[in-house]
């Protein structure tokens, strides 16, 4: 994404600039950790060594010999999260957490949680990922794609068959069987397995048969993300090598074939068991592609039932294979479905839309507008009402604002007077 909102803010004559975080395979494993304790996961162990050396020794070396100078900063999500700390980025500097931590860790959570107070607000992707004890601003701000990227460059059909010729020809995908496809990391809450087992399923139905389908699951691995290989074994495991199933693995010309994919696909499938957004749910439905997705997270927001796909829950298998058959069967469907998600799409999940509240925020943070933005979700904090109260604001809060936020505690102070505290 900052791929494109980099370049992008540059043509509006922002000086944007991206900064990336180095780091150990040690450091890499840790953030991992944090990534799944996060979104849930409890069955793993951190030490200290873990915490104060891999994690934050090496965020606060990165730092060591650079400044960041900025009237607004985003930092995003848990790998740099103590970058904060480094004395070593000036301006307003704002959090963004990417992933869905409505069921965090509580440790995970509170040892973060002084390095995020720290910032002069968070952002999250859906209202529901706040965790407890934030004390500052809060924003909902949804991820967006680039339209103008080649993976999101609209195709015809008879173009997207011509870019996936040799990819087809490689792994001897027949491109005239209907598609069902499935795209994401090989990752454990990404639930390709059941992706698999719905699939196997639904390609038993007599009806179905006959239309001959075949399921492609294409990843990446990241170099960020030690599971990687490990969970595309464990989904081998799961195909068993049936032949109607294609597991692809870092493949080439990524991004065309991948759009090419997904405008030929009957259906897209994305079940994850935690997801904070799910940017490639909003890439097939640009598409024109209906989305089986669960009820997770960002997903929500992107696949509005019987509307623009379907939503299930994440191992509903017998659901989730109804809805393929459907698809497949189905073509009027799959036309409805996909004119309404790519609309969707264009009126709410865009680049222009995401950049936008950014420069709402900055004008915001910079004072030249007072009002709150309407994305912000939490009143005035404590460390608001801090700084305002005894003049070191850089919030632009009258003391009539003040006065109706906060009532009994604003009467307190001006009758006790900050010597008396």
């Amino acid at each position: 994404m900052l791929r494109s909102v980099v370049p992008f803010a540059k043509g509006l004559g922002i000086n944007c600039r991206w900064y990336v975080i180095e780091g150990t395979d040690d450091f890499f494993s840790v953030t991992k950790k944090f990534h799944n304790f996060l979104q849930g996961q409890k069955d793993a162990s951190l030490s200290m060594k873990d915490l104060f050396y891999h994690y934050f020794e090496t965020v606060q070396q990165n730092f060591k010999n650079n400044k960041v100078l900025a009237h607004m900063a985003v930092v995003h999500d848990p790998q740099p999260a103590a970058a904060i700390m480094s004395g070593s980025i000036f301006g307003h500097i704002l959090w963004r957490c990417h992933i869905d931590t409505t069921e965090a860790s509580r440790r995970v959570w509170r040892f973060l949680l002084p390095y995020l107070n720290q910032y002069h607000g968070a952002i999250f992707t859906d209202p529901d990922f706040v965790n407890a004890g934030l004390q500052i601003p809060i924003y909902t701000v949804a991820p967006s794609i680039d339209p103008l990227k080649p993976k999101n460059r609209q195709v015809t059909d008879k173009e997207a068959a011509k870019i996936l010729e040799p990819l087809f020809n490689k792994y001897n995908i027949d491109g005239k069987r209907p598609i069902v496809l499935a795209v994401s990391r090989y990752d454990i809450h990404k639930n390709q397995h059941t992706i698999v087992k719905a699939f196997k399923m639904m390609k038993e139905s007599p009806g179905v048969k006959k239309l001959n389908p075949q399921l492609i699951i294409v990843g990446n691995s990241a170099s960020d993300d030690p599971e990687g290989q490990a969970m595309y074994d464990v989904i081998l495991k799961e195909i068993n090598n049936d032949a109607d199933i294609y597991p692809l693995l870092n493949i080439e010309n990524n991004d065309q074939n991948i759009g090419a994919l997904m405008k030929l696909a009957r259906c897209f499938v994305h079940v994850s068991t935690k997801e904070g957004f799910g940017l490639v749910v909003t890439e097939a439905m640009w598409h024109s592609t209906p989305v089986i997705g669960s009820a997770i997270g960002g997903i929500r927001q992107q696949v509005l039932d019987s509307n623009t796909g379907y939503l299930v829950e994440p191992h509903e298998t017998e659901k989730i294979a109804r809805h393929m058959q459907s698809l497949l069967e189905n073509k009027e469907s799959v036309d409805t479905l996909g004119a309404n998600a790519a609309d969707h799409v264009r009126k709410n999940f865009l680049l222009p839309s995401l950049i936008k509240k950014y420069l709402i925020l900055m004008r915001y943070y910079l004072e030249v507008d007072i009002k709150f933005p309407e994305f912000r979700i939490n009143d005035i904090t404590y460390t608001e009402i801090q700084k305002a109260v005894f003049g070191r604001s850089i919030w632009p809060f009258t003391t009539d604002d003040l006065k109706d936020k906060v009532g009994k505690l604003w009467e307190e102070l001006e009758t006790q007077g900050p010597n008396s505290m």
